[in-house]
C-alpha cells in the first residue's frame, strides 16, 4: 500500500480542488436561478450551427485546412516514437552513427513539413475568417437599415456600433483559430491515446485516470466563463453607448458645466468594465493551473512507477516499463495535456465568441415592424395626391397621437400643418413616408393604400427637408449626390443655383470639393439647410416634405430659403410643418391640429376670417414680431 502513497496524495489534492469547484458551481447555479432580469440565453449548439452557416460558402478552404492539418497531427504522433527510438539506440552504447543521423533527419523532415503546414493553415484561415467577418458586419448593418424608426428609437446608437465592430471581432477568433484548433486537438488526443495503448496499455490506463477530472473542470469552467464573458460584453456595450451619446452632446455638457458629473458617470461605467474583465481573468487564471496540475501529476506518476519498475525490475500492472517507454510516454503526456491546457485559451475565446454572437443574433433576429406586403407594387411615377382616411396612430399602446385624422391633398398643392408641440404635425409627415405603420384607417397615395406600395418605391418619390439637417463626413458634392451615379457637376450646380445654395458655395475655396466635417459642423444651420434643399431637388421628388425647415436660421438666410420654397412649389406637391405662420401664408390649405385632431383648415385668409384658434396664434405672433422690430 505504501508504494501507492504518492498516487493517493495526488488523488487527495485533486479531489479537494474538485470539491471546491463543485461547491462554487452550485453557488453559481443558485444565483443564476435567483436572477430577476434573465438574459437571452441561446444554447451553444444553436450558436454554433448559426455561425457555421457563415462558414458554409467557404467549405473548400476549410477542407484544405483539414488536409493540411493531418500532416501536423502526424508530427505530433510520430515525434515521441522517434525520440524513444533514439533513446533506445543511445542506450545500446555502440551503434552505427548513420542510423542516428537517419533518425535525426527523419525527425527534422517531419518538423519542417509540420511548420510549413502550420503557416499555410494560418494564412488560409485568416483570409477566410476576414471574409466571414465582413459578411457578419454587413448583415448586422443591413438589418439595422431595415428596422423601423420605432425600433431604432429603442436601440442606442452605441449599442449598434458595438454590434457592428467589437462583437464580430470576437467571433472572428472562432473561424480563424478555435474551430480548427479544437478539431486538430481532438484528433491529436485520439491519435496519441491509440499510440499509447499500442506502446503500453498499463501506463495509458494510469494517464486516463486523470481525464475525468479534466472533463469535470472543463464543464465547470464553461459555466463561469460564459457568465463573465456576458458581463464583459454588457459592460462594453454600456460604455460605448454612453460615449456615443455624451461625445455627441459634449457642447451641452460644457455649456451647463456638467463635466464633473459626466466624468463620474463615465468612471462608474469604466469601473464596471474593469471589474468584469478582472473577473474573466480570475476564471481563466484558475482553470489553466488546475489542468497544469493534472499534467504534472500524470508526469510524476509516470516517473514514479516507471523508475520504480525499471530500478526494481518489476512490471507495472503486468507490463514492463523501459527507459524507451518512459521517454515515449513523457512526450505523449506532454502532447496529450498540451491541447487540454490550450483548451483554457480556446474556451476563453470560444465563450467570448458565443457571448458576442448572442448579442449579434439579438439584432439579426429582430423582425422589421414596417415591411412590404407580398403583393406590394412598384410605382414608377406618382401625381402627388395624398389622402388620410380616419387615421389613428400611437407610438405607445393606447397613447394616441392622431385621433381619426382625415384630409385630402390634390396633386401639386402646398399644404401646411400648424399647431402646438405634440399635436401630431411631424407624425403625419412620418406616416406618409411609412416610417411607422398606423393602427387604424388608411393613407392613400394617388388612390393606392401606401401599405400596398413597396417601401423603397414609395420613399423614392419623396424629398424630405428636416429642421435638423444631417450632413455626412466627406465633401459638399458627396452630400448632395448621396452616392448617386451618372450626375454631372453641372447638374449639381444647377440644383444649387435653383435653391440659392450657390450663394455660399461659390465663395468657398474648393467649391463642391469643400470638406464637410462630422455632422456638417463647419457650416451654419442655414447653409446646411440650403444643401439639404439642393440634394432634394437634384433627386427630383414628386412630393416634398418640409419639417420646420426655416427654424433657427438668420433673417438673411430665411429670405433665401423663402425664395427657394417659392420655386419648389412649382415642382410638385409640398407638405410643410411650420411654427412661423408668416412662412405659410401662400399655402393652398392650412391644417390646424390640436391634441391629434384637426380643428380648423382652409387658406390663410379663410382661417383669419373665422376668428378661431388660427387667428389667435397669428395675432400673437404678429404682435411679438412688432415688439421685436421696435426693440
Amino acid at each position: 500500500m505504501a508504494e501507492y502513497l504518492p498516487l493517493l496524495i495526488a488523488g487527495g489534492i485533486i479531489g479537494l480542488f474538485t470539491t471546491l469547484f463543485l461547491v462554487a458551481w452550485a453557488i453559481l447555479r443558485r444565483k443564476k436561478e435567483d436572477m430577476t432580469d434573465r438574459e437571452r440565453n441561446m444554447s451553444d449548439r444553436e450558436i454554433i450551427l448559426r455561425l457555421l452557416g457563415y462558414a458554409k460558402p467557404y467549405w473548400k478552404s476549410f477542407v484544405a485546412v483539414g488536409i493540411i492539418m493531418l500532416f501536423s497531427i502526424g508530427y505530433e504522433i510520430a515525434a515521441p516514437l522517434l525520440m524513444g527510438a533514439i533513446q533506445g539506440l543511445i542506450k545500446q552504447g555502440q551503434f552505427p552513427l548513420q542510423q542516428l543521423y537517419a533518425y535525426v533527419a527523419i525527425y527534422a523532415s517531419i518538423l519542417a513539413v509540420s511548420l510549413v503546414c502550420t503557416y499555410l493553415q494560418a494564412m488560409i484561415l485568416q483570409k477566410t475568417g476576414q471574409k466571414i467577418l465582413s459578411q457578419i458586419r454587413l448583415d448586422v448593418f443591413t438589418r439595422a437599415e431595415t428596422l423601423s424608426h420605432a425600433q431604432l428609437n429603442h436601440i442606442p446608437v452605441g449599442k449598434l456600433v458595438t454590434r457592428v465592430t467589437n462583437d464580430p471581432n470576437s467571433i472572428s477568433y472562432m473561424f480563424t483559430n478555435i474551430l480548427v484548433t479544437l478539431a486538430k486537438n481532438s484528433l491529436v488526443v485520439i491519435g496519441i491515446l491509440a499510440a499509447m495503448l499500442l506502446v503500453n496499455y498499463a501506463l495509458t490506463l494510469m494517464v486516463l485516470c486523470f481525464v475525468p477530472f479534466v472533463v469535470l473542470f472543463t464543464i465547470i469552467f464553461r459555466q463561469f466563463s460564459r457568465r463573465v464573458h456576458r458581463q464583459v460584453s454588457n459592460a462594453t456595450t454600456d460604455i460605448n453607448t454612453y460615449l456615443s451619446e455624451n461625445l455627441s452632446g459634449m457642447k451641452i455638457t460644457q455649456v451647463f458645466n456638467r463635466e464633473a458629473e459626466k466624468m463620474a458617470a463615465f468612471a462608474a461605467r469604466s469601473k464596471k468594465l474593469r471589474q468584469a474583465k478582472v473577473g474573466r481573468m480570475y476564471v481563466f487564471g484558475i482553470f489553466r493551473p488546475m489542468v497544469f496540475m493534472l499534467f504534472v501529476s500524470a508526469q510524476l506518476c509516470l516517473f514514479y512507477f516507471g523508475a520504480k519498475g525499471y530500478i526494481q525490475d518489476r512490471p507495472f500492472l503486468g507490463q514492463l516499463v523501459t527507459s524507451e517507454i518512459v521517454t515515449i510516454f513523457y512526450g505523449y503526456i506532454s502532447r496529450f495535456f498540451n491541447p487540454i491546457q490550450t483548451l483554457a485559451e480556446q474556451f476563453d475565446m470560444l465563450q467570448r465568441s458565443f457571448a458576442s454572437a448572442e448579442k449579434i443574433f439579438t439584432i439579426l433576429d429582430m423582425e422589421p415592424e414596417v415591411v412590404d406586403t407580398p403583393d406590394a407594387i412598384e410605382l414608377d411615377t406618382i401625381r402627388g395626391e395624398i389622402e388620410f382616411r380616419d387615421v389613428w396612430f400611437a407610438y405607445e399602446p393606447e397613447e394616441w397621437v392622431l385621433k381619426g385624422v382625415s384630409f385630402h391633398v390634390e396633386p401639386g398643392q402646398t399644404v401646411a400643418f400648424v399647431g402646438a408641440t405634440g399635436s401630431g404635425k411631424t407624425t403625419i409627415l412620418s406616416l406618409i413616408c411609412r416610417n411607422y405603420d398606423i393602427q387604424s384607417g388608411q393613407i392613400l397615395i394617388d388612390g393606392i393604400d401606401i401599405r400596398k406600395i413597396r417601401i423603397s418605391s414609395l420613399r423614392r418619390h419623396f424629398g424630405q427637408m428636416l429642421q435638423d439637417v444631417f450632413l455626412f463626413s466627406g465633401d459638399i458634392r458627396q452630400n448632395i449626390l448621396l452616392r448617386s451615379e451618372g450626375i454631372s457637376d453641372g447638374e449639381v450646380m444647377e440644383a444649387c443655383r435653383y435653391v440659392n445654395a450657390d450663394s455660399f458655395i461659390g465663395k468657398l475655396e474648393k467649391g463642391l470639393d469643400e470638406p464637410v466635417r462630422e455632422r456638417g459642423n463647419n457650416f451654419s444651420a442655414g447653409q446646411r439647410q440650403l444643401l439639404s434643399f439642393a440634394r432634394t431637388i437634384l433627386h427630383k421628388p414628386s412630393v416634398m416634405i418640409l419639417d420646420e425647415a426655416t427654424a433657427n436660421i438668420d433673417t438673411e438666410t430665411e429670405l433665401l430659403i423663402q425664395d427657394s420654397l417659392e420655386k419648389m412649389r412649382n415642382i410638385g406637391t409640398m407638405l410643410i410643418v411650420a411654427h412661423r405662420l408668416s412662412t405659410i401664408q401662400h399655402a393652398d390649405n392650412i391644417i390646424l391640429l390640436r391634441q391629434g385632431q384637426i380643428v380648423e383648415q382652409g387658406t390663410h385668409q379663410q382661417l383669419l376670417q373665422q376668428k378661431g384658434l388660427y387667428h389667435q396664434l397669428y395675432t400673437l405672433q404678429y404682435q411679438k414680431q412688432q415688439l421685436l422690430d421696435e426693440a
